[in-house]
């Protein structure tokens, strides 16, 4: 079984071991802390799996397959209109790209901010 990292904050450097909520004990690597959490993991995994399993095949039949069937079908009605197959994952990507650049903005600042003190100090 694998160990999971994890960081406990406010746990003393000279500790060898710690305690848990629920009584499991740590062995400690400096401030990071072991645990076997092996099976919560693996059904985390699993969930995230069958998940995208489902996403990808509803997603498959609603923009590649339903095109196909003829437009009386009771099939078009367990989906939503099929313009929502484009603006869905369209507004995701945009969402999804605005955060990350958010984020790389935010990151920027601060290291450019970071950089102009270091130059201050070294200036002074």
């Amino acid at each position: 079984m694998h160990s999971i990292p994890f960081i406990v904050w406010g746990m003393p450097n000279n500790s060898s071991e710690a305690k848990v909520e629920g009584g499991s004990e740590l062995s400690s690597l400096g401030h990071v802390y072991y645990s076997a959490m092996g099976f919560s993991d693996k059904a985390l995994g699993g969930l995230m799996l069958v998940t995208a399993a489902f996403v990808f095949t509803y997603y498959t039949l609603w923009a590649l397959i339903l095109p196909l069937l003829p437009a009386d079908s009771n099939f078009h009605n367990k989906f939503p209109p099929r313009e929502w197959a484009v603006r869905i994952p369209a507004a995701l990507l945009l969402v999804g790209l605005t955060g990350i650049g958010g984020i790389l903005g935010v990151v920027m600042m601060k290291e450019a901010k970071k950089q102009r003190e270091k130059r201050a100090l070294k200036s002074a």
